[in-house]
């Protein structure tokens, strides 16, 4: 799953080395959450106009945790 944020993400951004993923332990609920850090200059890039590209990154990844019954949350820092 990691991979695959960091593969949608690097695609989006122009400063390709400042992507950055971590990753927590499941929490009590069982929620992975992946935290993704992007370049300041990126950040809009990521976001997209009212949240509409993030909103896709997160569907898409949680369609991609339901495949391996997992459930996560993706943050962007």
């Amino acid at each position: 799953m990691k991979e695959l944020l960091e593969t949608i993400v690097v695609e989006l951004v122009e400063d390709k080395s400042a992507v950055e993923v971590t990753v927590d332990e499941p929490n009590e609920n069982g929620i992975v959450v992946y935290h993704l850090h992007v370049a300041q200059a990126d950040m809009g890039r990521v976001i997209g106009k009212h949240g509409r590209i993030a909103k896709a990154i997160r569907t898409v990844m949680r369609a991609g945790a339901s495949r391996i019954d997992q459930k996560i949350m993706v943050e962007i820092d």
